[in-house]
């Protein structure tokens, strides 16, 4: 897959051509590998999503790490261990180096999602195996991890989580435990970290592994594997409830949602930093990711494919992330494990021109020894 780099970025050999090409970056990718109980590190090329494996890389975690989360600070990354049903903090050192700090904290069983405020005071962890929600304050000084009360009961096994953009709601999906019957989505308002179930339970369709909020924090989408659809909702953010009775920071489901996917075993959701297009990793399909348009004005919120979908990638792609600026998306796929990076096509940013804009085009692929279940990208 290096033809592709050098065709597509050689142009960074020449200043005249790319003025940016000078430009480093410390953005640094970070990949949990749980069946090696490692975490891998890559630095990225902010002008053309390459990948460069660290010296360091890989790094040894905990017992069947899961999923990682990076402080907004950058300083910190924070790993979920299923394995021993705990969580470990690292420090991130100059050039992206992880560096294990104290002791690991106890949380509930299976810890495999985690999630992190913007103001980074608290770590939300959802445990899958006795299906609840840890809470843990983080020290502004050094990282370190307090729980907050016990563990938040929500009855399900949690499939996604994700925070509201401001920071006073915390989603939930979950799948339902009866075949056919759809699954769930639980809204838990947040105060000083403390959780409360927001009624009524919402259900989308079956399997909604899939999750992602835009950044305005305005529509909420899932992915449901079991039925190859994609949920579309609107998020109350006002302060009082709406006219249908829908409490704030509840959901309300857009005109003609669920739509159906071409494709099937839709896994994992990306919406791009500049709120424009929502992309689909279908594990089951041949491989590959679907794009969509997100609709403004009178069809708000609303998804159309892209003309140029769907984009190839290796087999069952499972995880998907993008960098800080927006302009490269990484794929992990499970079967020939490997971390892929995709140019996302913007006005200011041209990869292919036989393509439209929001078309990704493959940059390189980075095979890996086990498979990927988390992404993060430090600031």
């Amino acid at each position: 897959m290096v033809k592709k780099a050098a065709a597509m970025f050689s142009i960074c050999a020449s200043i005249a051509i790319c003025l940016g090409c000078t430009t480093t970056s410390n953005h640094i990718l970070y990949a949990a590998l749980p069946q090696s109980a490692q975490i891998v590190a890559y630095r990225e090329d902010p002008n053309s999503g390459v990948l460069t494996q660290l010296t360091i890389s890989p790094i040894t975690a905990g017992p069947a790490v899961q999923s990682l989360a990076v402080h907004p600070s950058g300083k910190y990354l924070y790993a979920a261990n299923a394995g021993e049903n705990d969580v470990s903090l690292f420090a991130i050192g100059t050039g992206g180096s992880l560096v294990e700090q104290g002791t690991r904290t106890q949380v509930g069983t299976s810890p495999t999602l985690l999630a992190i405020d913007s103001a980074g005071q608290y770590l939300y962890v959802a445990n899958s195996g006795s299906e609840n929600i840890s809470v843990l304050s983080i020290s502004s000084s050094s990282g370190t991890l307090t729980p907050v009360g016990q563990p938040f009961q929500v009855g399900i096994s949690p499939l996604n989580m994700k925070i509201s953009p401001s920071g006073n709601f915390l989603y939930v999906t979950g799948a339902s435990s009866q075949v056919g019957v759809p699954g769930y989505i639980e809204v838990l308002s947040i105060t000083s970290g403390t959780l409360a179930i927001v009624p009524p339970i919402v259900q989308p369709g079956s399997n909604p592994y899939g999750l992602a909020i835009t950044p305005d924090g305005n529509y909420l989408y899932t992915a449901n594997f079991g039925d190859n659809t994609i949920s579309e909702f609107t998020i109350n953010n006002s302060g009082s409830a709406t006219s249908s009775g829908v409490p704030p920071g509840g959901l309300a489901p857009i005109a003609g949602s669920p739509i159906g996917e071409t494709y099937t075993g839709p896994v994992s959701l990306l919406v791009n930093t500049a709120q424009q297009y929502l992309y689909v990793a279908n594990q089951q399909s041949s491989g590959n990711v679907a794009g969509y348009a997100i609709g403004t004005g009178t069809s708000a919120g609303a998804l159309s494919l892209l003309s140029s979908s769907p984009y190839p990638t290796g087999a069952q792609p499972s995880v998907i992330a993008t960098d800080v600026a927006g302009n490269y998306v990484f794929v992990g796929n499970q079967s020939k494990p490997a971390i892929e990076s995709f140019c996302l096509a913007s006005k200011n940013l041209t990869c292919n021109s036989s393509t439209g804009i929001g078309s990704l085009t493959e940059v390189d692929t980075y095979p890996l020894g086990n498979a990927p279940t988390s992404i993060v990208i430090s600031p």
